[in-house]
């Protein structure tokens, strides 16, 4: 791979709808975007991608050095990877020191605890005893996580016995968490660049359903300032304590006692800002070219006082959008259609609308309205 002279070049490494709503920022930007991805039907979504195995050293390699910047599209190219591009020279954003705490649940909740940053109450256990224990201490439930490589519900299981998690503690000692009295889940997304600046938009809430991302309203309905004020400050001290450069998620409960505890984290552009693109001066993606290229951040304000988000979650019976495409237009004009080029299968995210306006209640009834010209 070669350079254009004069044009910085982003490469990504991952090769979904994440890295492709980068491309239409990076062409405004004037920067070029260059794909690592790992099937040719990724490929065939993305305007310049090589497909490769983001875990071979040598393909990685070989792509890295025809970019100026490496950035990813998800979490797992694994660290071994990661720091032979560092040693390299290569620019890694975020690095693997930052990365490792998205990588793996159990280092994550350790740095957190040194932090001082409210959480779950956590053990890692090795065996049915030690999770029995862990048990007995939360009042007899707990949700226990694989620690890498869980993500949209999958490596995630609630327990009542310790035999129920056997078959995973087989292969490892495993994440076991106080399963959390919440009303409700909340995101704060934060981006942060190399040199230290910092933005922030507004706290969002999020509907979960089987584990997977369904709906998100911006900003969250019925917070309080002080819940506000404190996801933000925790969204800002994790970015700065673990280096993070680019878009950093933090995913939140928003327990029934009031406490803000944090769940999960995503380096990387995140579908809890999806909204953005739409709803906000400057995109998540825009801004994580900005963060990793250490440019000025954007303003992250909102262009409405609301805005709702809905994915499009599996598709038709028949598969095919096309004809439905059109019949959404015509009756929701004001909505916004994002389709993400993939193979509709149940439960799969294959795309989000997004409404905005002055009502919530408006907003979340048009971009559901149009979703549902898709799927019924």
């Amino acid at each position: 791979m070669t350079r254009r002279s004069g044009h910085v070049r982003v490469g990504v490494i991952g090769g979904g709808q994440l890295a492709r709503m980068m491309v239409p920022p990076a062409v405004e930007l004037g920067v070029d975007i260059a794909v690592l991805g790992e099937s040719v039907e990724a490929a065939a979504r993305i305007a310049v991608t090589e497909v490769g195995d983001h875990r071979d050293l040598e393909t990685v390699l070989a792509f890295a050095r025809g970019v100026d910047v490496v950035t990813f599209d998800h979490e797992h190219v694994p660290q071994p990877v990661l720091r032979a591009l560092v040693d390299a020279g290569i620019a890694v954003r975020p690095g693997p020191d930052a990365l490792q705490h998205a990588q793996d649940k159990l280092v994550l909740r350790r740095r957190l605890q040194e932090l001082g940053i409210a959480q779950p109450e956590w053990a890692e256990v090795a065996d049915a005893a030690e999770l029995a224990d862990f048990l007995d201490r939360v009042g007899g439930r707990a949700v226990v996580k694989t620690p890498r490589g869980g993500y949209d519900g999958h490596g995630v299981r609630v327990v009542s016995a310790a035999h129920e998690a056997d078959d995973w503690l087989a292969d490892g000692p495993l994440l076991a968490e106080e399963l959390v009295d919440f009303r409700r889940e909340l995101a704060q997304l934060v981006a942060r660049r190399p040199s230290g600046e910092v933005a922030v938009w507004p706290l969002v809430e999020t509907v979960q359903g089987d584990g997977v991302c369904r709906e998100v309203f911006a900003p969250a309905p019925r917070a309080t300032a002080l819940t506000e004020r404190v996801s933000r400050e925790i969204a800002h001290r994790i970015a700065d304590a673990l280096g993070v450069t680019g878009v950093l998620a933090v995913e939140l409960f928003e327990a029934a006692d009031d406490r803000v505890l944090v769940n999960e984290l995503a380096m990387r552009p995140h579908n809890s800002g999806h909204w953005t693109i739409d709803g906000a001066v400057t995109s998540q993606f825009e801004q994580h070219l900005r963060a990793v290229l250490d440019l000025p951040l954007g303003s992250t304000e909102p262009i409405a006082p609301w805005s709702a988000m809905i994915n499009v979650l599996g598709g038709p019976a028949d598969g095919d959008f096309d004809a439905r495409v059109p019949l959404l237009m015509a009756d929701q004009p004001a909505a916004k259609l994002h389709l993400y080029g993939k193979t509709a299968r149940p439960g799969r995210k294959v795309g989000h609308v997004t409404a905005t306006g002055e009502d919530l209640d408006d907003a979340v009834y048009r971009a559901r309205a149009a979703v549902a010209f898709l799927l019924d």
